[in-house]
């Protein structure tokens, strides 16, 4: 029979909220380069710092799979999993353009693929910028990640532009509309909305 370690949060100081299950899903996941991204974003989603749903999108028993093939023998308990928002339905046409993007250009295999598609594009829905709204650390985070799952997409971000600004014009391009008014991003007064460091 297979032990099973149960974490319960007990809500530390915030400087210390980062960590959280953080070390314990680390050790878990053997260190495999995904498994350390997953490490990151589910320590951040069980404190309440991502704007992820629910299972992080994926519903109950897909979580429980990436929780299986990632990190076994954790087990998080329910109330933690049930208490998150859900998907807005609203937004489902968008959710799915971006799954398909990303699904589209992900080099993981099955089912490593499916999940991160769908945790990538429920992120790409909420208000801040996306290595936030995902849990990561740091852009850089980020841009490791999305380097290592979906490399021929990351790799056409080639002036740095925002994540999140990146995905919904490659949308805007693939429909063939145009949302820059600007003849070119250098003339944009927007620029440094789309450009440069984020903080």
């Amino acid at each position: 029979m297979e032990l099973s370690t149960v974490w319960r949060s007990t809500r530390p100081p915030f400087h210390h909220r980062r960590l959280g299950i953080h070390p314990t899903l680390l050790d878990a996941a053997r260190h495999n380069p995904l498994g350390v991204w997953l490490a990151r974003i589910i320590s951040s989603w069980l404190n309440g710092d991502t704007a992820l749903p629910g299972h992080l999108g994926l519903g109950s028993q897909a979580f429980a799979a990436l929780m299986r093939y990632h990190f076994p023998g954790i087990t998080l308990p329910n109330p933690l999993l049930d208490g998150r928002t859900t998907p807005d339905p609203q937004r489902a046409p968008e959710r799915e353009s971006l799954i398909e993007l990303l699904r589209a250009h992900c080099v993981l295999g099955y089912p490593d693929a499916e999940w991160m598609a769908r945790i990538v594009a429920e992120g790409c829905l909420g208000e801040d910028h996306l290595w936030q709204d995902l849990g990561l650390w740091a852009r850089e985070d980020l841009s490791s990640l999305l380097q290592h799952a979906f490399t021929p997409l990351a790799s056409r971000n080639v002036n740095d532009m925002k994540w999140k600004k990146f995905f919904y014009k490659q949308l805007c391009e693939a429909a063939e509309i145009s949302l820059c008014q600007a003849p070119s991003c250098d003339a944009c007064r927007d620029y440094d909305r789309c450009f440069g460091p984020e903080r």
